[in-house]
Parts: structure tokens; sequence; C-alpha cells
């Protein structure tokens, strides 16, 4: 059974930084994507990044690729995510998901396991 464990959230000031950790345990596919999704209060769940399970392949919301950081420890199957100067608007639920057709798609249909979140909340 896949589990997935977001951990790093917290609070932050405006122009801080906070790093996400997302532990996999239970995936039996040897390739598959991991990404990082967000939700803020009253909006849609949005992506973030993903990131290929070999870590050499990433992919960023357009809005977010200068300033996250989406990096992925093999041996240990953990997904980071490193977000620097950030924003109140970054403030959100994080929730880490996995893809095992390993489309690298930003698509949240495509996501098979999701964690249950962790809170961010950024204070100007």
């Amino acid at each position: 059974q896949v589990q997935l464990v977001e951990s790093g959230g917290g609070l932050a000031q405006a122009g801080g930084s906070l790093r996400l950790s997302c532990a996999a345990s239970g995936v039996t596919h040897k390739i598959y994507t991991t990404g990082w999704f967000r939700q803020a209060p009253g909006k849609e769940r949005e992506f973030v990044a993903a990131i290929s399970w070999s870590g050499h392949t990433t992919t960023y919301a357009d809005s977010l690729k200068d300033r996250f950081l989406i990096s992925r420890d093999y041996p240990t199957a953990t997904t980071f995510l490193q977000m620097d100067s950030l924003k109140p608007e970054d403030t959100a639920v994080y929730y880490c998901a996995v893809d095992m057709g390993a489309t690298m798609s930003s698509d949240i249909s495509r996501y098979n396991y999701w964690g249950q979140g962790t809170q961010v909340t950024v204070s100007s």
C-alpha cells in the first residue's frame, strides 16, 4: 500500500524559506512521477512541481520556477520542495502525490496517491 507523508510545513515570514519533505513507502513501480500541489483556502488545488523517479527530470508551474526547487533522494524515496522568497500568497496546504504512469503531468487527475498535506503559512 502506497503511503506518502509530508513534513516541513509551518509558519514563515515573507521573504523566508521552508523545505518540505515527502516520504514515500509501498511504491512498487520502479518508474513514477512525484508531484507537489497546493491548495489555498477557497481555491482549487494547483500544480507546483514534479520530478521523475530518477530525479533527472523536473517541471514547474511557470509562476513558481524561480523560487521553488524540487529534488529527490533516490535511495530513501524522499522528495523535497525547497521554497525560497516566500510570499503571503504561497500560504496553502501543500500535498505530494505519485503518478504511477510517470507522465510528469501537471494534471491532478494523473496522480494516483496523495499524502495528507502539510500547512504552509506565510506572514507579511
